[in-house]
């Protein structure tokens, strides 16, 4: 199967990585995902079945270990905590909600033919 070349929301066509088997992406659990150029995403999906991915790097300790963190929410807002200090970053946007000038890279995901996939490049 070929993945799609375009997405709705995005005016040019984005590279997608394939990440994982759908199945295999459990709920309120992240999975690492390799990109192009070494770059890493960690990509979730919550308790509703959506799908986010965000920079898999925790900014605050330069550890790739945002695909281990803790997948809540506040108030409403999908969210997931740095396993190491515990910095929470909404999952749609990649915003620090601890620190209002740290944000982290979000890519966008496509679930396709019982496959997730994940765009090379930031949103």
């Amino acid at each position: 199967m070929t993945a799609p070349t375009t997405a709705p929301h995005r005016t040019a066509a984005p590279t997608w990585v394939p990440a994982c088997a759908s199945h295999r992406l459990q709920p309120e659990r992240g999975v690492a995902v390799l990109l192009p150029g070494g770059a890493q995403a960690a990509l979730f999906r919550t308790h509703d079945g959506a799908l986010y991915a965000l920079d898999n790097t925790d900014p605050f300790t330069g550890a790739a270990v945002l695909s281990r963190g803790i997948v809540g929410d506040r108030a409403g807002e999908p969210t997931v905590a740095s396993p190491m200090l515990k910095h929470r970053f909404a999952l749609r946007t990649g915003a620090s909600l601890d620190d209002p000038g740290v944000r982290l890279a979000a890519y966008p995901v496509l679930e396709d033919g019982g496959r997730v996939f994940v765009g090379a490049e930031p949103l």
